[in-house]
Parts: C-alpha cells; structure tokens; sequence
C-alpha cells in the first residue's frame, strides 16, 4: 500500500555501566541521525534518568517511577531499578502501544546503566527479545570509559563485561570505547591504541599485572580470565568521540551493518554497495592509527627503550 510505514523498524539499544556516556551518545547519535535525514524516536528506558537533554518519544517514567518504588517498597536504587525492569516486562503492552505510532522512525534506546541487567538479570533481555517478535531489529550499543585501557587490570574486566553482555543480551553487538578525547587524562597507555580496540595477545597485559605485588598473587586466576576472553575471540571495540562526527560516521557504519539496515528499504542502495557491506573486510587500522595521533600524546622513548622496561 502506497504511503504505508515499513513493517520493519530499526534500531540501537544503547548499554553500558553508569557514567559510560549513554544519554550523552543518544543526544550526538540522534542528532547525527537527524542531519542524515531519518527520523529518530528517542525511548528512555531508564527510569533513574531525570533532565533528559534530548527530545524523549517515549519515556518509561510515565509507567513507572524510581523514587515511587524505593518510598513504597523500600528498596535501595539498584533493586528499585531491577524492580522497575521487571514491571516494564510484565507491562510490554504499554511499550508497544507507545511505540506503534513511531513505525518508520530509527529507535534509539536509552537503557538504564545497572550493570546486572546486561550480565545476568533476565528483564531487559526479555523486553529486547519481544521487541525482535514485533519485528523491530535492534544492535547492543555497550559502551565503556576508554580511561580503562590506562590500567591492565582495569581493562581485563572490562573485557569480561563486555563478553558477558554480548553472551547474555542475545542482539547483534558493537563495543564502543567512549570519551576517547580524555583517554590519557588518567594515565598513559602501555600499548598502542589497536592493542586495545582489536584485543590482541593479552599475555602482555599479564607480564604488566605481574610487575605488580598485589596482583603477582593473582597471576594464574589472571591467565585463565585471558584465556577465556580469547577462547571466545569475541569482543573489539571502537574508539568513539561524540563531538567527532567522523567517529560517529564509524560506529554509525558497524551498527547499521549489524541491524541489517544497510540492506532495508528505507534508502536506496546500489548493488555495488550492499555487496561491499556484506562482504567487504573491516580494516581499521589507518582509522585507528589516525584516532592514535589524534588522541593520544607521542611517545617520547624508542621501540627499544620500550621493550626494556616491558
């Protein structure tokens, strides 16, 4: 039927542990978006976020309410959020008739920051397995402070969250190192920065932990935590500058190809383009390098002073 909305509706669910940068990507994303020429409807999942600065379509407050439930039931703020998780599931009718009336807009899911609800808890996967059902594909947008490459021990937990999301979300994944301008504002990287974003041979981040007293004693549980994450060989991630709509663009490109977008009808693609989506190699080295010397303060040792100290 002519003039009817597409049947299928696309989008990010946007996670990650609190202060990552979630609302502050979906404010940049959505502007990005808009400049592009989709129409965006940007849903608020989270019901501790208050002083929203982007223009909110949905916003799960209008359900439920986070003070509400910790003065009713008297629970802390982290089970009041996983309490009010549950109520949004137990409740899904509510979303979807918020939701039907923005067929052919691009979502943009604003997610609550509770770092069990993207490792274990049930909820929010269930509400995202019911959104596949109403035929809305969506790729997990994980983000982490990329601050955390500064410190190897730091960053081997980062890697096991990031696992454990993408193992228990169940959507179509892109990890995304965020703030990239204040990478080094926490101390210098020991490598360089595709060490991190493609995660290569960890067994260099364990002789680094291992100069450590503390963790010297933690060595072997260290090891099995690397060899799990590369047993895996899933996660990578990329750098990500909101204020940069050149790293938008990147991370805008990753998304689009995971959702499956790239492929849909809302805009013409030639043959040619669909086929070096689907096949074409993801090389992000010369990006990557360019983010380094964007970022990142030159080294002023040699290579082999380098390897000395290591």
């Amino acid at each position: 039927m002519a003039g009817a909305a597409p049947a299928t509706a696309f989008g990010q669910a946007v996670i990650g542990p609190p202060g990552s940068g979630k609302t502050t990507y979906c404010l940049g994303m959505s502007e990005f978006l808009r400049a592009l020429g989709r129409r965006v409807a940007v849903v608020n999942l989270d019901p501790a976020n208050e002083g929203l600065p982007y223009e909110c379509a949905v916003d799960v407050g209008e359900l439920v309410g986070l003070g509400d439930v910790m003065d009713e039931l008297r629970l802390g703020p982290n089970g009041g959020l996983l309490y009010c998780m549950e109520y949004l599931e137990a409740n899904l009718d509510w979303l979807r008739a918020k939701l039907d009336p923005l067929r052919g807009h691009y979502f943009l899911f604003d997610c609550p920051g509770q770092v069990e609800l993207c490792t274990h808890h049930g909820a929010l996967r269930s509400i995202f397995s019911q959104m596949a059902q109403w035929d809305l594909r969506l790729t997990a947008v994980h983000l982490v402070d990329s601050h955390y490459c500064t410190d190897p021990a730091k960053f081997i937990s980062v890697l096991c969250t990031s696992l454990a999301t993408m193992l228990h979300v169940e959507l179509p994944h892109v990890n995304l190192l965020s703030k990239m301008d204040l990478i080094e504002h926490y101390g210098k990287l020991a490598f360089n920065l595709d060490y991190y974003t493609e995660v290569l041979d960890l067994s260099y981040l364990l002789d680094h932990l291992a100069s450590d007293p503390f963790f010297r004693h933690y060595r072997q549980l260290n090891e099995k935590l690397v060899q799990l994450i590369e047993d895996y060989s899933l996660v990578s991630f990329i750098p990500l500058n909101i204020q940069d709509k050149d790293s938008i663009q990147r991370v805008l490109q990753a998304v689009d190809k995971a959702n499956g977008y790239c492929f849909g009808v809302q805009e013409q693609r030639s043959l040619e383009a669909m086929m070096s989506a689907a096949v074409g190699a993801d090389f992000h080295f010369s990006s990557t390098l360019g983010l380094q010397e964007k970022y990142l303060a030159p080294s002023d040792q040699s290579v082999e002073q380098e390897a000395m100290q290591l």
